[in-house]
């Protein structure tokens, strides 16, 4: 194999403008994608706590078609099949300070809108894991519902939510690739168009390869922190290590 050191020790270790601005793309869309899905997440699981079975059923229909369908489907759907039905269109937005193209706008409504039906069962499952008796003492001081869940229950649950809602965003960061399907230049599709231009296909991918997994990385340390910070007080969270290379490596690792 005829493998170029100069060009994958360029790319991974001094990136073009155009890899930096893709890998600043990549960060933005799975964050925003991620808040988005958060919300949406939190007003559905409520929605399937509630007791109307007409405000349960559009939650109920919601999950079972995001979690239903395939995520690369769903983005070329919102973005393209509707705007060829004439039934919306994403056009650019034009902010004054930033212009947000159409594309973008897709890929970060259609992530949210698939993480949403995921967090929404990891929230319903976080906020039904607390006490009843916390709600029945809430409810005896004279709060609200909304003072309730903001003061009591979704601290509580929080807890208990933080370790799956790390590891959405991890699968988060890695399902950005799929957006370059509508010409979004994040990572994999500026990879694609530098390997059109230099033929060195091996060379990059495998330095976007290593760009992800460092990102992940990266994100499984802040995770670590985070569930040490928030996380249940009875359980100790995992290692970076551990959530990584999984529990009997990670001994190793550590000479045990």
């Amino acid at each position: 194999m005829n493998f170029n050191w100069d060009i994958f020790w360029q790319y991974l270790l001094q990136p073009s403008d155009v890899y930096l601005r893709a890998l600043w793309m990549t960060c933005v869309i799975a964050v925003l994608a991620m808040a988005l899905g958060c919300v949406i997440g939190l007003l559905t699981a409520l929605m399937r706590l509630s007791s109307n079975p007409l405000i349960q059923a559009p939650a109920r229909f919601y999950v079972w078609l995001m979690r239903g369908t395939p995520l690369l489907v769903q983005i070329v759907f919102l973005y393209t099949a509707l705007a060829a039905g004439g039934i919306f269109r994403f056009e650019d937005l034009d902010l004054g300070w930033v212009v947000i193209p159409g594309n973008l706008q897709a890929a970060i409504i259609a992530l949210g809108l698939n993480e949403g039906a995921y967090m929404a069962e990891i929230m319903r499952a976080g906020i039904g894991a607390v006490d009843k008796g916390q709600y029945e003492a809430g409810r005896s001081l004279g709060m609200t519902f909304g003072k309730l869940m903001r003061r009591i229950v979704l601290p509580q649950a929080f807890r208990i939510i933080v370790p799956p809602l790390g590891n959405e965003f991890n699968l988060m960061l890695k399902n950005t690739t799929l957006v370059s399907v509508i010409g979004v230049q994040e990572l994999l599709l500026s990879t694609q168009m530098i390997t059109s231009a230099t033929f060195r296909v091996f060379e990059l991918y495998l330095v976007v390869a290593i760009y992800f997994l460092a990102l992940t990385t990266l994100w499984g340390f802040f995770q670590t922190w985070l569930e040490r910070r928030f996380g249940q007080s009875d359980r100790r969270p995992a290692t970076a290590s551990k959530r990584m290379f999984g529990s009997y490596t990670a001994k190793l690792l550590r000479g045990r």
